[in-house]
């Protein structure tokens, strides 16, 4: 069983690669620099290669500020990309997953969303991602679309890294309050994600495709996300830093974001049997293994 995965040096890719996988499982990610999103020649020779077993779209323009300046550029890696290679996977008949957001809503809902609620993206990113989940769609019958927030990870620019750095800086710490979502761990999103890729590859004609929402159980504001960090790491800081709590309008940035992002998971426990576990303990072990590897800079 071959898998291909794009975005392998992403935080989602980069846990995907370290995951171990059973016997007979190849995985294959294409180094960033060999593979042009934009080219679509590319991608269609890229599918051709082999006869993969399933696909996996982790590869994604994720800047949410630059995304205002850039929209055009989210737009061919986030929807065209993927409506290219669902559409080269839908011709041989292999599954395809599409990793997407939970900025494709406004945070208007007062409650966790659900698959069939409205979306209503409130930035460039989450359109282009909004794009991307309909395009795949329609291109792929055999499709997940696998919807997540707020991603951490020793890999890559993160929240829990940037606090980290900033905390050991001694750095003054000024969070925003009245934003809330669901912090999810990259590393198990990427066991969710190759669950499901299994899945798929074994039972095509069976498999659960649709859509569907993966993070962390629970909920946090930005605040409670950070202060979840520090306290965390407080023994090897060596004290707690304060954390000053601000309104979104404090801290002003190119992108508007969704002020309340959760998501609700119960339909992907119920087509696969995956519960996220609760976002604390994720989150104390990402501090953790950043702490071990001293990869916080």
């Amino acid at each position: 069983m071959r898998v291909l995965l794009l975005g392998g040096s992403g935080q989602l890719g980069s846990e995907l690669r370290a995951t171990p996988l059973p016997r007979g499982v190849v995985l294959d990610a294409p180094p960033r620099a060999s593979i042009d999103l934009r080219d679509v020649g590319a991608l269609r020779r890229l599918v051709a290669a082999q006869p993969w077993s399933v696909v996996i779209g982790a590869a994604a323009y994720t800047d949410v500020d630059r995304a205002e300046r850039e929209e055009a550029l989210a737009f061919a890696v986030n929807a065209d990309a993927a409506a290219c290679l669902a559409a080269e996977t839908a011709a041989r008949g292999i599954p395809f997953i599409y990793v997407s957001t939970d900025y494709v809503f406004d945070g208007r809902k007062g409650a966790p969303y659900r698959e069939d609620d409205a979306a209503g993206p409130l930035n460039a990113y989450g359109r282009s991602k909004l794009a991307g989940e309909r395009r795949v769609a329609a291109a792929n019958a055999r499709h997940v679309v696998l919807r997540t927030a707020w991603l951490h990870s020793p890999h890559g620019a993160n929240f829990v890294r940037g606090i980290l750095r900033r905390a050991q800086r001694r750095e003054p710490l000024r969070i925003v309050a009245d934003q809330r979502g669901c912090p999810t761990s990259a590393r198990d999103l990427a066991q969710a994600c190759l669950a499901i890729a299994l899945r798929c590859a074994r039972e095509p004609d069976g498999a659960g495709y649709g859509l569907y929402h993966f993070a962390g159980a629970g909920a946090a504001t930005r605040i409670e996300f950070a202060q979840a960090v520090v306290e965390r790491a407080a023994r090897e800081l060596g004290f707690v830093p304060p954390i000053e709590p601000i309104a979104t309008a404090q801290h002003p940035s190119a992108a508007a974001r969704p002020a309340d992002s959760r998501l609700d998971c119960r339909a992907i426990e119920a087509a696969f049997g995956l519960t996220p576990r609760p976002w604390r303990d994720a989150v104390a072990e990402t501090v953790d293994r950043l702490l071990a590897q001293q990869s916080v800079a």
